[in-house]
């Protein structure tokens, strides 16, 4: 990720038979990261690329390495913003992809993927939220951890812990737009919000069992920079906005829903339907099927 690979011509070419990708790139103060992450874009060499970087007006050398792809890049700006969740929206409003994402400036989109998301939306063009598993990473792209998700559920995402990632999820354009701005008066969980808010209008989505990006962890991520004593009153808020009684004293994994045990057993058959090698291959057919006709795929699964 650290080189160019990428065809100049096929990056210019725009090829209309490809569904428009576009990604934002929200960036402060990131360019210790920032080149990895636009180069994790640009070497797709998919041929409808849009991207887009929104920087909040760093002052550490990321302006450089920004004007180093400028050719590449469709849209970008460097100028004080009012923080992450801001960037995304600004560029949402600049960008024109049938396809939509970001992927925050220390985090990477892995080789291929959108080639993976083009080709599954093709063949299933009602889909509206696509997403594949990721790898945890740590500041020299060493593999720490992975997440492999189950078929998506916005209960689980509410009750039980993350069942996608932002650095490995498309969601078709009209419903960015039918669910509205990220929200801009919190700096964490304000993906975790939107992603419920998507939840609640999606009905047919996509799971590719192809891992397509990494989040990073690192000292001066958010991971590491908000505590959960810090978070969880913002959790909380979130949780109430969205209708979901909570006991304010008790933590996240504590809390007495009575969804969770459920959902819990729900994922274990999920892992165990998806992920196994021993379950019957012909019981996973028929399973997979009967969740396709219920708007939900399951794809890259098939040969497990």
């Amino acid at each position: 990720m650290s080189r160019p690979t990428f065809d100049p011509n096929v990056l210019s070419s725009k090829d209309p038979s490809y569904p428009e990708i576009s990604v934002v790139i929200p960036s402060y103060n990131q360019g210790r990261f920032l080149e990895r992450t636009i180069l994790s874009v640009l070497n797709q060499n998919y041929p409808n690329t849009e991207l887009i970087l929104i920087d909040g007006g760093s002052r550490d050398g990321s302006v450089r390495l920004i004007k180093k792809y400028e050719r590449f890049i469709s849209y970008w700006v460097s100028e004080p913003d009012k923080g992450q969740s801001n960037a995304i929206n600004k560029g949402f409003e600049e960008s024109s992809g049938e396809l939509m994402a970001w992927q925050n400036s220390d985090d990477i989109y892995l080789p291929g993927f959108f080639y993976t998301v083009a080709e599954t939306y093709r063949a299933h063009p009602r889909s509206q939220l696509l997403f594949g598993n990721i790898y945890h990473i740590d500041e020299e792209d060493r593999i720490r951890w992975r997440s492999r998700f189950v078929p998506f559920s916005v209960d689980h995402l509410i009750y039980l812990d993350w069942n996608l990632s932002s650095q490995a999820t498309f969601l078709k354009r009209q419903f960015v737009e039918e669910v509205g701005p990220l929200r801009e008066d919190i700096h964490v969980g304000f993906d975790w919000d939107w992603f419920i808010r998507v939840g609640r209008v999606v009905k047919h989505s996509v799971l590719h069992k192809a891992y397509g990006g990494c989040y990073r962890i690192h000292p001066a991520s958010k991971l590491m920079t908000y505590s959960q004593d810090s978070r969880w009153p913002i959790d909380v808020q979130i949780l109430r906005s969205h209708g979901v009684r909570v006991t304010e004293e008790l933590p996240y994994k504590q809390q007495p829903w009575w969804q969770a045990p459920l959902l819990r057993v729900r994922m274990i058959g999920y892992v165990g339907l998806l992920y196994s090698s021993s379950f019957p291959q012909y019981l996973r057919s028929l399973i997979l099927r009967f969740l396709e006709s219920r708007g939900t795929l399951c794809t890259g699964f098939e040969q497990s």
